[in-house]
């Protein structure tokens, strides 16, 4: 039967990793890809057929992206092992993201460029981090650094660690970003406090705060575009 069909029982020439080194990883369907990181299957189950029903219960790649470590091990067949190995795989793609986009000279031209570069990263954190994103003469990204994480007030967020980042890097202008774990990206009255003290000492350095963006779930305010800076 097809369902106790075994990796070994299938063409050679058709196996994930074989068809990987032959024709390329680009070649392969993403229950391959993800086929050769899991690398086993269940009892009853290949891993082609594994993956193929963990990409369908999870809604695709944007699904195991956004999965949570319950949400992969009450799958069937996903045990602590397994799903670990999702959850970092995810992790590392949207690292992979930011670092990418930091090495392809991407152009912050409105609030969308940076949700669009950080939402995939920030949206599942479950505490607060605040980064912040170095730009040149150009407004092209030239670095992304985490300078708080936990609960933001005045008295712990320092400008002093956001603005040394931003001269180590020569940078013209930041923008801060950090997420609500709550998903409500509603900015607080703290929020307000710290965006304008970054403001402040930004003016005096003489490195301009383009915008603060706050990341909830699956989506943002941008204090410049509501008139906050």
């Amino acid at each position: 039967m097809e369902s106790s069909l075994k990796i070994k029982d299938i063409p050679q020439n058709e196996r994930p990793k074989e068809k990987l080194l032959t024709y390329g990883a680009e070649s392969l369907s993403n229950s391959e890809l993800l086929a050769i990181i899991i690398r086993t299957g269940t009892q009853g189950e290949n891993v082609l057929q594994l993956c193929s029903r963990l990409l369908s219960e999870l809604e695709g790649l944007n699904g195991i992206l956004d999965a949570s470590f319950d949400d992969i091990i009450s799958i069937k067949g996903i045990k602590q092992g397994k799903a670990s190995q999702i959850l970092a795989l995810a992790e590392l793609f949207k690292r992979f993201r930011t670092l990418k986009a930091i090495n392809n000279d991407i152009k912050i031209t409105s609030p969308n460029d940076l949700a669009s570069l950080l939402m995939g990263e920030m949206n599942e954190l479950n505490q607060e981090v605040l980064k912040v994103v170095l730009l040149n003469t150009k407004n092209v990204v030239v670095g992304v650094k985490d300078v708080f994480k936990g609960s933001l007030n005045t008295s712990v967020v320092h400008p002093r660690e956001i603005f040394k980042q931003a001269i180590s890097k020569n940078s013209a202008s930041i923008i801060v970003c950090h997420n609500h774990p709550s998903g409500d990206p509603t900015p607080s009255r703290e929020d307000i406090n710290i965006t304008l003290r970054i403001k402040e000492c930004g003016n005096i350095i003489g490195i301009q705060l383009v915008d603060h963006i706050i990341i909830g779930n699956n989506k943002f305010v941008s204090f410049k575009e509501r008139g906050l800076i």
